[in-house]
């Protein structure tokens, strides 16, 4: 940088991380708890691998009453690292949802340097801090940041091992801690493994002398001692059942019995997912970042004299889409392109600002702030509707819905608030019945007021909403929850005409409207509106329960 740029560097560089941290922590919890991320909270929250997917069964199910002790080192679907870290985020900020999406912000705002430091050490630090800034207020980056899903963790790992994988390149010690990272990598997610031939193909045309380094091999072996606890889950699960965990047996072409239907896997023919790559990726950016991007790389290309100066960036897209192209373009896959469309932004960017001054700051004046608008209001909050795509994505939106089942989850933490459950439901896996047992002792060990209250709520709610506002009071805090269907059926076979006789003091009927996620059309019933019919007969008069909209989102009947 010049003069000026050396003095105020670390104030230019500090406003950056405001930003950025600002447009991915302030009001961190909006948005309804609809989307995966909540299969990956409702786990962490206990470390227990099981969701209640009927599709996809765990080996917690499958050896209940004689769990082996391996089967905590890892999940069946996932490496566990992501998990770990958000149980203790939640250990810290509470079963919330910014305490499992927290990490995420966290890692967001750090991956956010490490462009900055990558951009910094290919280039120089013009490069650096523009395509930081590019990342810190892209809609994508953003969107993935405030989301509990396991992307943002994958994004930073991908840039720490890059960036301590670039450092090597002029001091081998460094190839060490890189290994580290990619073990690190690989316990986040295992689409990391990517990075193992993009580093061992520029090793191999670059820097061949490394293979005679033992510093290499003492990184390889770091990373797979790190990278360790899945290894041997894998192999005694193979051991114990004949086939690895849901995704490596999806590799290895096994299809085991227990998993015939693999949620996820369908991706459709290669060819529909070449076909898909670029609406997707205008479903998830903005039109000005993508369009700055396009006009970046282009530039680039024109430019280009020696291929070698943008090898790192470009091959990282290439390895990126190579990857996109195995495992499907579903949104969160997508954000790993993220930040190098950064770097390659904020290449061109810098390189303007050396010609111009002027038209460099003019382009970003206008980018900046546009684009954290459109940042904004994709995913912090809804000003107004606007006009997708121009104003914001639609899709990101229906991310981040403001339906209210937020609403109901602080409505439920109110009324059972200093209590604990007087009655307990009989589960159906002993593993299930030991986490009621563990947390009625808990409750009765801070002497908590008993609170004889049952939750029945209409089968139409969203189910990965009932996961985590629902179903986890009862796996989790042992508080008796049921569907209306299984009430009905319960007061049936007890032959119970009165809906208040089955032995509880308080009872809670949740009964959704269309302001909230419901599920698809083919899975409803009628049970919820019937049971509330009845109530209505009989005089109950319900509390509504608004989104932050101010719509009615919920009717509880509390009697």
């Amino acid at each position: 940088m010049g003069k000026m740029a050396k003095r105020d560097k670390k104030r230019l560089l500090a406003a950056l991380m405001v930003v950025a941290a600002v447009l991915r922590l302030v009001w961190l919890s909006f948005g309804d708890t609809t989307t995966d991320e909540v299969l990956y909270a409702f786990r962490a929250a206990e470390l227990v691998d099981y969701d209640e997917s009927a599709d996809q069964p765990t080996p917690l199910e499958w050896f209940d009453g004689n769990i082996p002790w391996w089967t905590s080192l890892s999940f069946h679907d996932h490496p566990p690292l992501v998990f770990w870290i958000q149980h203790v985020s939640m250990r810290i900020f509470g079963e919330t949802n910014f305490g499992f999406r927290v990490p995420s912000a966290l890692f967001g705002i750090a991956a956010v340097y490490l462009v900055y430091c990558i951009g910094r050490r290919l280039y120089n630090e013009w490069v650096g801090f523009f395509s930081a800034l590019a990342l810190a207020v892209s809609t994508n980056h953003v969107y993935i940041s405030r989301s509990g899903m396991q992307e943002s963790q994958t994004i930073f790992f991908i840039l720490l091992s890059l960036f301590l994988f670039l450092r090597s390149r002029d001091d081998e010690r460094y190839l060490i801690p890189t290994g580290a990272a990619l073990g690190l990598s690989f316990l986040t997610k295992y689409t990391t493994f990517f990075l193992v031939p993009a580093f061992l193909l520029y090793l191999i045309f670059f820097k061949r002398s490394y293979f005679r380094s033992w510093k290499l091999y003492a990184g390889v072996g770091l990373s797979i001692i790190i990278f360790s606890p899945v290894i041997l889950y894998n192999y005694l699960l193979y051991r114990a059942v004949g086939h690895f965990d849901f995704q490596f047996s999806f590799i290895f072409r096994q299809f085991p019995e227990v998993w015939r239907i693999a949620p996820g896997k369908e991706i459709g023919s290669l060819s529909d997912r070449i076909q898909s790559l670029v609406p997707n990726l205008f479903k998830i950016n903005s039109w000005l970042f993508l369009g700055l991007f396009g006009a970046a790389l282009l530039w680039m290309f024109a430019r280009l004299k020696k291929l070698k100066e943008h090898v790192v960036p470009f091959g990282m897209l290439v390895f990126v889409l190579l990857l996109i192209f195995q495992i499907g373009t579903s949104f969160r896959f997508l954000s790993m392109f993220t930040p190098f469309f950064a770097l390659v932004i904020g290449f061109a960017i810098a390189k303007l600002f050396e010609t111009s001054k002027k038209w460099a700051l003019v382009l970003v004046a206008v980018f900046v702030p546009l684009e954290i608008a459109y940042a904004t209001h994709s995913q912090i909050w809804y000003i107004s509707e606007g006009i997708p795509p121009w104003t914001h994505s639609r899709y990101l939106r229906y991310e981040k819905h403001d339906g209210g089942y937020n609403e109901l989850g602080d409505y439920l933490a109110s009324e059972l608030s200093g209590k604990r459950p007087a009655q307990v439901f009989e589960m159906q896996y002993q593993f299930l019945n030991d986490l009621h047992k563990k947390a009625f002792d808990e409750a009765q060990g801070k002497n908590l007021e008993p609170y004889s209250a049952v939750i029945i709520y209409d089968d139409n709610v969203d189910h990965i909403a009932q996961l985590w506002v629902l179903d986890r009071l009862n796996i989790y805090h042992a508080w008796p929850t049921l569907k209306t269907e299984q009430y009905i059926k319960f007061l049936q076979a007890n032959n119970l005409e009165d809906i208040t006789d089955a032995g509880f003091d308080h009872y809670y009927v949740i009964i959704p409207t269309d302001e909230v996620f419901l599920r698809k059309l083919e899975s409803r019933t009628q049970y919820g509106a019937l049971f509330e019919q009845e109530l209505q007969r009989e005089g109950v008069v319900p509390i509504s329960i608004k989104n932050s909209r101010g719509k009615e989102a919920f009717r509880v009947y509390k009697f």
